[in-house]
């Protein structure tokens, strides 16, 4: 048997796994939430009062996360795993798109809180700065962790197909719509809010992050950089003025960016990248099938 040439180009994750990926996510996120939307007083005696701490929310909040994971393994095995996990050590990335994650999101919650008569930033509790601290590292393995399925599954298998702008539009209307039974579940924070400025700001937040992704070539640490300074609990409470604001920021971003987002070329198209890890797992492939 000839031996196959050592492949060049990355494990290709079909098109088709985008619906295994959207079943697994919904399936763990509205079962899990829908648990205490549909029979809370069962589930609460069962299980424990729902809250943002308690595991089933971690595992909602993860469900993004654990589709792409389980996707990825399926596909590509365990060498495509770990090189869809190395997306997330892939510093590269603008200088300018850096100051916007790490300067600029901060002062449009800063500007939003004073516009409607708020703090510059959000007020300690009795208990002085370790909570907050400690709640700004939890965050951190929370709405961060979703992009290893919004940006690291589902934006590249859009991208095959369309232009950036249309991927991001639906990945955020899609993350807004995964959200909705959280609307309806008391004792976590979206009890109190409403539905369509968030809905608004998912589809806003999708399509801003949409060129940061594409400009870094596929990297996961932007994204997950600006998703976690969306959950810092210093910035103080902006609602609905942070959405307003991020709405014209990201309109100005969409123009600023034309070339790149409303055409196909330069955009990000592979779940598991070419890495040294991938390529070596072909080169022992091939040796083995030698005879």
């Amino acid at each position: 048997m000839q031996a196959r040439p050592p492949s060049r180009h990355p494990i290709t994750i079909p098109s088709g796994a985008l619906a295994s990926f959207l079943g697994i996510t919904f399936v763990i996120t509205w079962g899990l939430i829908g648990l205490y939307v549909m029979a809370p007083e069962r589930a609460a005696a069962t299980f424990g009062e729902i809250s943002g701490s308690h595991p089933f929310f971690f595992l909602a909040t993860w469900s993004p996360a654990i589709a792409a994971f389980v996707v990825v393994f399926l596909y590509s095995g365990p060498s495509g795993l770990r090189a869809f996990f190395s997306r997330l050590l892939m510093w590269r990335g603008s200088t300018g798109w850096a100051a916007f994650i790490l300067l600029f999101v901060p002062l449009v919650f800063v500007a939003g809180s004073l516009i409607k008569g708020g703090p510059v930033l959000a007020p300690l509790p009795p208990e002085g700065i370790g909570p907050v601290v400690a709640v700004l590292f939890m965050m951190l393995f929370l709405g961060p962790i979703e992009e290893f399925g919004w940006r690291g599954v589902m934006q590249p298998l859009l991208q095959r197909h369309m232009a950036p702008i249309w991927a991001g539009l639906i990945i955020g209307a899609t993350w807004g719509f995964w959200h909705l039974p959280a609307f309806f579940l008391a004792g976590v924070v979206f009890a109190d809010w409403d539905f369509l400025p968030f809905f608004i700001g998912n589809i806003t937040l999708a399509v801003l992050v949409t060129p940061i992704f594409n400009s870094a070539r596929g990297s996961l640490l932007w994204p997950m950089l600006f998703h976690w300074q969306l959950n810092n609990p210093f910035w103080p409470d902006a609602q609905p003025w942070d959405t307003w604001i991020l709405v014209v920021v990201a309109a100005v971003v969409v123009w600023w960016n034309r070339g790149a987002m409303f055409t196909r070329r330069g955009s990000v198209t592979e779940v598991v990248q070419s890495t040294p890890l991938v390529r070596r797992n072909d080169r022992a492939q091939a040796q083995h099938g030698q005879g």
